[in-house]
């Protein structure tokens, strides 16, 4: 099944408190597909947006997509750590026929990177001493391919010297419960690709989820940023949405994942989009939040176990 038609099998934990006596628990998570622009990404934007603005740091000699160290700032500032997960792609001709016949692959290979680059390598490093956690967005080669899957997550803990113990699987390509039986198998102890990139909300439950009834948790998808109103041209309808699922979240003493892209900090690019993530902080912060990345909340669930629900 898809991740939006998955039915649960397993147990949702309905009794789950969220960390620190908070209302409710926000998971911050960041997907990192394409850290560098290139010309292609610019024409693709500008004709798919219908927005010159992307055409904006196409020179080889910036790379407005690099944005680790502006969303560190932006959440250290706040006390606060995220998640991110990194991708290792298969080159497109390693992909099939399919693959060298489809312009979007071709699109995408103009920004592929490998986690053993020096400069990426280092940047994972650096967020995983200073406190973020590195997590692996597994390649649409590895779904449904453990074997792949292994080769990705040993990779990475290769680059970051420590076990990666988080995933989302790149698409959100989620076939349940089979892709947690690979995730699980391979050694992760948490999944977040439940969700969807055109809705929003809690559409699988407040609280986490054990497929298995064991210790692999599921912390289900709540919002992607590209699912809701554009925030350069609607910013209100924007954050009304948001502000909608934080109270709904404070409500049920839910945990609420959101997805902020790092292509998405870079303003002239994505205008609005790293104001209304700071916004999100602010407002769940003020609202007495427990905010972070899934894996401590994993390690909070796995000390403090909820009970069953009934």
């Amino acid at each position: 099944m898809t991740a939006g038609g998955w039915s649960s099998g397993g147990r949702h934990d309905g009794d789950f408190v969220p960390p620190d006596g908070s209302p409710f628990a926000l998971c911050l998570t960041h997907d990192v597909d394409r850290p560098y622009k290139r010309a292609v990404h610019s024409l693709y934007y500008a004709l798919a947006e219908r927005s010159l603005e992307h055409l904006r740091g196409s020179d080889p000699r910036c790379n407005p997509y690099w944005q680790f160290d502006e969303i560190a700032s932006i959440e250290r500032a706040r006390g606060v750590r995220s998640a991110f997960y990194f991708l290792d792609e298969p080159h497109v001709r390693r992909k099939g026929a399919r693959a060298l016949a489809s312009p979007r692959a071709w699109i995408e290979q103009a920004g592929r990177y490998d986690v053993t680059d020096p400069a990426v390598a280092d940047v994972v490093r650096r967020l995983d001493a200073d406190g973020w956690e590195v997590g692996l967005h597994g390649s649409l080669a590895a779904a449904g391919d453990p074997r792949r899957l292994a080769e990705e997550k040993s990779a990475l803990e290769g680059v970051l010297g420590d076990e990666v113990i988080g995933c989302r699987q790149h698409r959100l390509r989620l076939d349940a419960p089979d892709t947690w039986v690979d995730q699980r198998g391979v050694g992760f102890r948490y999944d977040t690709t439940l969700g969807s990139g055109t809705e929003t909300g809690f559409r699988h439950g407040y609280g986490p989820i054990r497929p298995f009834d064991d210790e692999f948790v599921v912390f289900p998808l709540t919002v992607m940023e590209q699912a809701l109103p554009d925030p350069g041209r609607k910013p209100d309808a924007a954050w009304e949405v948001c502000r909608k699922l934080l109270a709904e979240a404070a409500a049920n003493g839910a945990v609420m994942t959101v997805l902020w892209h790092p292509r998405c900090f870079s303003e002239p690019d994505f205008p609005g989009y790293r104001d209304l993530y700071e916004r999100l902080l602010d407002e769940a912060l003020s609202m007495g939040a427990w905010v972070g990345p899934p894996g401590d909340l994993y390690e909070y669930q796995r000390r403090e176990p909820t009970v069953p629900a009934p």
